[in-house]
């Protein structure tokens, strides 16, 4: 137990939050528990994780987990485990919300270099009914930057997704490569503007991202067989678009070729997002906690081929592996299913409330 590498949960501490500032101590060896000297509070060592409260030991979630991102149905762990189908999913989403709240943390607020971003959408069945799942991602580092799953594929679906993109993003100078659906090329526009603060009175005035670039790829069906491809340049010039597909490495025309790479990558690591298989999610909400998991596990704990590097010479190996965290500097390893569960995210800094009502008066100073 390492207390300097622990924080306090307690929302109402001052210290929350807080890593190495000495408040925390050990309490108890035994239960595994710290206990802040700031509020005096006591909390388990695996608050904040998805290891929380569980009866069943660390290992056995660890290799569960690790299963259902790689493409196992849960019929298969039932029996294999003999767990009890209502507890694996409770497992399951559990580490969705963790893995939400992780890539917020990590991903969103740091602020990225994106370059070069490609987002495409699709259509996920459920039990009585079928959901869009729209996602994104930055093909230089091939970061998955989120995703939203919706009832309907509409601009709301369109403008949530790209909202995850604006959050990580640097600058909104980049380009954006989407498929012939208008709601991309009108939620970008909308979502990549700025305010201008002119010192006068009343709201700013939005401005749209002058360095912003917007490709569409458009195919065109007779009788559900592709028969041709339509490439437009919808905002900026073809020689922008072009210097920033090769520093990015990403193609030699506008595609969506590396987002939908990314759509098998899920299909195939998540088993209700297979077509035409029988283990259909029941719910969006489990749906949604799958689609974070493999998600963050993408970036933080697999390898990517395309990503790796020549090793230095006199290494043991030839190549340098990386993942996408590693590639846009997020990290310098590759992380374990365990380090990515046992990952406490902590919570906002500690504001004290706003005092309401009139100061108290001073006392007069005595008169000599």
């Amino acid at each position: 137990m390492n207390p300097m590498s622990q924080f306090c949960h307690n929302l109402d501490c001052p210290a929350r939050g807080q890593v190495g500032q000495g408040n925390i101590t050990i309490h108890s060896q035994k239960e595994q528990r710290y206990r802040c000297k700031r509020c005096g509070r006591t909390f388990a060592a695996t608050s904040g994780t998805p290891f929380y409260r569980l009866r069943q030991t660390a290992d056995l979630v660890v290799i569960v987990l690790t299963l259902l991102t790689h493409g196992c149905p849960v019929q298969a762990i039932v029996a294999t485990f003999g767990l009890d189908e209502r507890t694996v999913a409770a497992w399951f989403q559990r580490a969705g919300h963790h893995a939400q709240h992780l890539h917020h943390h990590l991903v969103q607020q740091t602020q990225i270099d994106l370059q070069h971003v490609q987002a495409d959408e699709l259509w996920v069945k459920l039990v009585g009914g079928r959901v869009w799942q729209a996602m994104a991602m930055a093909v230089p580092s091939r970061l998955w930057l989120g995703g939203v799953i919706s009832a309907q594929r509409d601009r709301h679906l369109i403008a949530a997704v790209v909202a995850h993109v604006r959050s990580c993003a640097r600058t909104l100078a980049i380009l954006v490569c989407v498929d012939g659906l208008a709601s991309y090329v009108s939620s970008f526009r909308q979502g990549f503007r700025h305010r201008v603060v002119t010192g006068k009175p009343g709201r700013p005035r939005l401005e749209a991202e002058g360095g912003l670039l917007i490709g569409q790829v458009v195919k065109q069906y007779v009788q559900r067989r592709l028969a041709g491809i339509q490439r437009r340049i919808v905002q900026g010039s073809a020689a922008a678009i072009a210097d920033v597909l090769a520093v990015t490495h990403g193609g030699t025309g506008i595609n969506t070729a590396y987002i939908e790479r990314l759509n098998a990558t899920f299909r195939s690591a998540l088993a209700c997002l297979v077509r035409r298989g029988r283990a259909i999610a029941h719910t969006q909400a489990l749906l949604t906690a799958g689609m974070w998991l493999v998600g963050v596990s993408y970036n933080f704990c697999w390898y990517h081929d395309s990503l790796r590097q020549p090793a230095p010479v006199g290494a043991p190996l030839k190549w340098d592996e990386r993942t996408p965290a590693m590639a846009a500097g997020l990290s310098d390893h590759r992380w374990t299913m365990r380090e990515l569960l046992a990952y406490a995210v902590p919570p906002s800094p500690w504001v004290p409330p706003k005092r309401r009502g009139r100061p108290p008066k001073m006392p007069e100073a005595a008169a000599p």
